[in-house]
């Protein structure tokens, strides 16, 4: 059915998933996974992807840069200041890929490694420097509205709470907070992007979110690390699409009695109790 694609700053998707590139077992099951995804925005993180492996491949042989648009990713720094320079070597390196205006990030400054939530305070410092740097940032944040809003007003291109701690395969853990979210975000801006990043395990999990009216979702590990990948691949795909309709057309509510499909009329009631 007719959607509206996804906008997020100056580009434009009908994909509502974006998917890493990291973790794979190979260059060939990734360039395989992304396909059967249906995903046309990846990403590549900066600092820790190894562009060649020890065979000598490297990983943008198997990227089609025609059929998907990269979205370099700080993940791995835990400061400000390391973001912010992660991020100016990803805008180097899609300079040299011959995409010299393509100034986005998908902006991680974490606090730990053994959590990987992110630093709230550095996340917004390095949001704020990266906007007044002229990058589109897509900031991966808790789901915290308050935190949330304040990345927004920082200039934000998308916020993008995690459904649950990265690569936890745990789905979303608090929808309620989520929706917050969606109410703080898009208040008077129905369109602003917020994508669920993080946590997703399977495809129900990628459903759920959608059902809650986030615009799209980012994983890697609930892919890269099932049992069977291409078709954990293909069943995200349609998990998002699944999701993205039913949230369009309106779920009907809950109740706590039935209600029947068929009329009563000419039907013998029993009283209740008997």
């Amino acid at each position: 059915m007719n959607d509206k694609p996804l906008r997020i700053g100056s580009h434009q998707f009908h994909s509502r998933l974006i998917v890493g590139t990291g973790k794979y077992a190979n260059y060939d099951l990734m360039r395989d996974c992304l396909a059967e995804a249906g995903a046309e925005c990846i990403t590549v993180a900066v600092r820790r992807e190894r562009l060649y492996d020890t065979q000598g491949r490297s990983l943008l042989d198997y990227i089609d840069t025609k059929r998907y648009t990269i979205l370099p990713n700080t993940a791995g720094c835990f400061s400000a200041a390391d973001a912010v320079r992660v991020a100016r070597l990803g805008r180097e390196l899609l300079s040299q890929m011959g995409n010299p205006g393509a100034n986005w990030v998908k902006l991680e400054c974490l606090g730990d490694a053994k959590t990987l939530l992110p630093n709230p305070i550095d996340t917004l410092r390095a949001t704020e420097e990266l906007v007044a740097d002229g990058f589109e940032v897509l900031v991966y944040t808790s789901d915290d509205p308050i935190v949330a809003l304040k990345l927004k007003q920082a200039g934000a291109a998308s916020v993008m709470p995690a459904g649950s701690p990265i690569g936890s395969g745990q789905g979303v853990l608090n929808p309620n907070s989520i929706r917050i979210c969606l109410e703080y975000l898009k208040d008077g801006d129905p369109d602003y992007p917020v994508i669920v990043d993080a946590g997703v395990g399977t495809a129900s999990d990628v459903t759920a979110a959608m059902e809650l009216g986030v615009d799209g979702i980012l994983l890697n590990t609930g892919i890269a690390h099932a049992q069977d990948p291409l078709r954990m691949a293909r069943a995200m795909r349609l998990g998002a699409e699944a999701g993205r309709q039913a949230f369009l057309a309106g779920r009907i509510p809950k109740k706590l009695y039935a209600t029947a499909s068929s009329p009563w009329e000419g039907a013998i009631t029993a009283q209740p109790g008997r």
